[in-house]
């Protein structure tokens, strides 16, 4: 099974921590140039230069807050300018929890922003580069909640189903260039988002964080959470040649948590 990633160029986005900085170290592990994309420049610098460099890559960043979409747009320029990608990793940071008979227009039109705009800019840019190389894998960083919504996370469930329809839409209109889009749904993993919520909810329902977490577990089979590392195993396969004929699926990656089939 061929799943090295020598010679081909990765663009990474939230990539200082978490499920994104997992996948930037699995890609590099593979031989993928990773440049990744996130708003704070000292954890860029820092983590760029931690990257592992089996083919002696030179692993570089860019500083964008997906929150501003021309940030964005001027960081996936300056990059395409200089190397084609070959690979796009859509992640970024999910909305607020609450629940939906509460949120804001305003909340809503940012998660619009942060999310479909800002993917929708990446992947004009870097599908021009792709179609040459007759080579592109996109893959986008999304939830569970495409599936089943997840409670107090309305305007996420919102916007995620959103992208997953954005996504499937991508990927028939790109399959016939050898360009595959596929949507990676992580469940409860141990991340900053992860804590977050479950302090949220303890806060919300006024009990203890442990309880949540109790609570959490006792919905995954596997009786524990995932790991960062899990899903940048499953995203590493779908950047690889050996997935080249996995094209626009949803996959969850959540100890069977999803309850459907």
């Amino acid at each position: 099974m061929n799943t090295s990633l020598q010679g081909k160029t990765a663009v990474i986005g939230g990539s200082t921590q978490g499920i994104g900085l997992a996948i930037a170290q699995e890609l590099a592990t593979l031989g993928a140039t990773c440049i990744l994309l996130a708003r704070n420049e000292q954890a860029l610098q820092q983590i760029t230069a931690t990257l592992p460099v089996p083919y002696q890559q030179h692993h570089t960043y860019k500083v964008a807050d997906f929150a501003q979409p021309e940030q964005v747009r001027q960081a996936i320029t300056a990059i395409v300018n200089v190397t084609p990608v070959h690979i796009l990793i859509n992640n970024t940071g999910g909305p607020p929890p609450g629940p939906i008979t509460e949120a804001t227009e305003e909340a809503l039109l940012a998660a619009f922003s942060q999310h479909i705009i800002g993917n929708q800019i990446l992947v004009k840019a870097v599908t021009p580069g792709m179609k040459e190389a007759a080579y592109g894998r996109i893959i986008n960083i999304v939830s569970t909640s495409v599936r089943i919504p997840v409670r107090n996370l309305g305007v996420s469930n919102t916007i995620r189903g959103a992208t997953a329809s954005w996504a499937k839409t991508l990927s028939n209109e790109l399959a016939s260039f050898g360009i595959t889009v596929n949507n990676i749904l992580p469940g409860y993993t141990k991340t900053q988002r992860l804590d977050s919520l479950i302090q949220s909810n303890a806060q919300r329902r006024k009990v203890a964080p442990s309880v949540i977490e109790a609570e959490m577990l006792s919905e995954i089979p596997a009786h524990r959470f995932g790991d960062a590392s899990e899903l940048a195993a499953v995203a590493a396969f779908l950047a690889s040649p050996a997935a080249a004929y996995v094209n626009g699926t949803s996959i969850p990656v959540d100890g069977g948590k999803t309850g459907s089939i």
